[in-house]
Formats: C-alpha cells, structure tokens, sequence
C-alpha cells in the first residue's frame, strides 16, 4: 500500500506504523489468536478468536449457530486487532515506562467461504498452525462437521502494523538519576504436553515431541 489510508494512520506515533506485508505477515504468522471488533444496533462487541493466514487472507471458523459468526458473516465492517508483547520498558519514571510490541490492524469485511475443500483446507490451515504438523494424524474431518462450521475470511488490504523496540526513553532531567531502567523480556512459548487420563498408554506423537 503506497498511500496509506487516513483510518489506518494512527492518531499517535504514526512514525511507528507501517503497512507492507513483509512486516505484517510475520506478526501474523506468530499470533495464534486476534480480536475482532464490530458494531451492531449501536451496541460494541468485541470477541477473540484463533486464526490463521493464508496469502492475503486470514481465516476464522466458528459453529453456523454463533452469534457471532452469524453478525459478521453478513459482511458487517469489522476492526481485527492483533498484539505481540516482547518486553515491559522500565524507564525511571512510571510515565516513562512503555511495552516493546509488535502490533497489526486489519480493517476488513467477511467473505463466507462456501467451497468445501477450500473450507477444509481453512481448517487444516488453523489445526496446524495451532498444533503444528497435526491434521494428518488426527481423526479425518467428518462432512457433517465441516458443514456445521462456518469458515471466513479477510482481506488483508487494509491493514496496517505497528510496533515498537529498544531501551526506555526517559525524560532528559531523569537521566542521571540512581534508579534501574530497562526491559523486563516476555515470551510466549509451547511448553511439554501434559497426557489426558485417556491416553496414559498411547505414545506421544513425534509433532508434539518436537514442541
């Protein structure tokens, strides 16, 4: 997107935003879940849900009896936001502290997915990125099953990224003074399966053994 958008230009450090794919993509592809926001009879909602990019899309998929599906599968404008923490700034003053973030923004409207095997294929997208390597080893799709869910997607024409990096940004008079400053890093990570009390006697499958 060469010209951004006057919706897509954040109100504050706009410096920060940038709309290419090649940033956004990546923010993406590491968030497991987003929030989508919409309005309806004048009343807000705003529902997180696991997602998955495929190409210039991303895709949701929820029960045909949602709520929630149902509203935005109308084609309603939506807000999806998308949030990736990597460290709390410490700065030497609690108005000085930040969040080193990377963030992406999406304005967009749903696209039902009516194709059944471009539907199945939304859901073995999600099912690995969730649990990688993991639809060939788990029980095939029933049609029933794909029929009763509903599958979404979103272009990705409208987004925008954000983010920030590196050490606090203290205030000129504060930086001489004794206090610590710094980063606190945060990570997000998969840690060992814990066995269902069903499966105490199966192996662990090798996808899970690599996480």
């Amino acid at each position: 997107m060469s010209t951004p958008l006057p919706h897509l230009v954040p109100s504050r450090a706009a410096k920060k935003a940038t709309y290419d794919s090649e940033t956004i993509n990546p923010i993406l592809d590491e968030a497991l879940f987003c929030t989508i926001s919409y309005s309806m009879n004048n009343q807000p909602f705003s529902i997180p849900t696991s997602f998955v990019r495929d190409g210039d899309k991303i895709y949701i998929h929820g029960s045909v009896g949602s709520h929630f599906i149902r509203q935005i599968a109308t084609g309603i404008p939506v807000c999806i936001t998308v949030m990736l923490v990597d460290a709390l700034v410490v700065a030497k003053s609690a108005f000085s502290h930040s969040v080193n973030y990377r963030s992406v923004v999406i304005f967009s409207r749903a696209e039902v997915i009516e194709d059944y095997d471009q539907k199945l294929a939304s859901f073995q997208w999600l099912t690995n990125k969730v649990v990688p390597d993991s639809w060939d080893y788990l029980r095939t799709a029933k049609p029933n099953e794909v029929k009763k869910t509903t599958a979404l997607a979103f272009s990705l024409e409208e987004a925008s990224a954000k983010m920030r990096t590196g050490m606090p940004n203290d205030e000129e008079e504060d930086l001489e003074l004794p206090i610590w400053s710094g980063l606190i890093p945060l990570s997000s990570e998969r840690l060992a399966p814990v066995c269902d009390p069903l499966s105490v006697n199966i192996p662990l499958p090798e996808h899970l053994k690599h996480l």
